[in-house]
């Protein structure tokens, strides 16, 4: 990936190469940040309202100083004109600033997508489960896009130390929750079943998508607490998430999943998610 642009809330455009934020930021000392990644299709970013809107609510638990909305829209709007990319990933960080200085920090990235993302759908993911320790519902940083990522990177290390592409987490019990950066799907028969809410994940925005367009195709979507196991004998799986869309699942745990192969729900999602972008 290449970044492409960056705005800087106060200052406007930046060069992509120059440093933006002080050692003493709390975002850098402490990982007291949120943010936000939105795919950008055809020079707009999709859905950016509900991505603000989620921002601000990781900001309101994490008690960060805000912006006026009106303001981030600007910073977007500045980052996505001057990248000139039709299709991207924008990326928005809100941080409370200097250590003291009461002035928060946002920042607007934009960057060209992952080059290997269609390679990646056509043979699938593999996943490889993680267990994150916690009762469902309990995990501290649940439901925020914050930028206190270690753990989700140690599981991403964990899960492709053990051969897989990425991970899924496992609350105590081995209860279903999500990746680190997307909401895990699976199908059985014209059902599809995902793990709700109230365990602590992320409202995921293309999550919201996959919901919407499930009905006009013809499934029924059942949300809850599901074991590990559900997982594993589905006929079906895939992730959602802005940048990769809908990415089909082959194997859990070196356990294939269906008959290992990318599913037909996972290409209708896809087709549906695309459609909604272009509207």
């Amino acid at each position: 990936m290449t970044l492409l642009a960056v705005a800087v809330l106060g200052r406007g455009l930046v060069d992509p190469d120059q440093p933006v934020v002080h050692a003493d930021d709390e975002g850098f000392l402490r990982g007291r940040g949120v943010f936000e990644t939105v795919r950008v299709y055809r020079g707009r970013p999709f859905r950016l309202d509900d991505h603000l809107a989620r921002l601000s609510q990781s900001a309101e638990r994490l008690g960060l100083r805000q912006p006026q909305k009106a303001e981030l829209q600007d910073l977007v709007a500045q980052a996505v004109e001057a990248a000139g990319a039709g299709e991207g990933m924008l990326r928005v960080y809100l941080t409370p600033g200097r250590e003291g200085s009461g002035t928060p920090l946002a920042l607007a990235l934009v960057a060209s997508l992952p080059p290997d993302l269609e390679q990646m759908r056509s043979r699938g993911l593999r996943l490889a489960s993680v267990a994150l320790g916690v009762e469902p519902g309990t995990w501290p940083l649940g439901g925020i896009k914050s930028t206190s990522y270690a753990v989700n990177m140690l599981a991403l290390d964990e899960a492709r130390r053990r051969g897989a592409d990425d991970a899924v987490f496992l609350a105590l019990g081995g209860i279903l929750l999500e990746g680190p950066t997307t909401n895990v799907w699976w199908r059985r028969g014209r059902t599809l079943f995902t793990p709700a809410l109230d365990l602590g994940i992320l409202a995921g925005v293309t999550r919201a998508v996959v919901m919407e367009a499930a009905s006009g195709l013809g499934y029924e979507v059942r949300e809850g607490a599901f074991p590990l196991e559900e997982l594993l004998s589905a006929e079906e799986a895939f992730t959602s998430s802005s940048v990769r869309e809908i990415m089909p699942v082959v194997s859990v745990d070196g356990r294939p999943v269906g008959d290992g192969s990318p599913g037909q729900a996972a290409a209708a999602f896809q087709r549906a998610l695309r459609q909604a972008a272009a509207a």
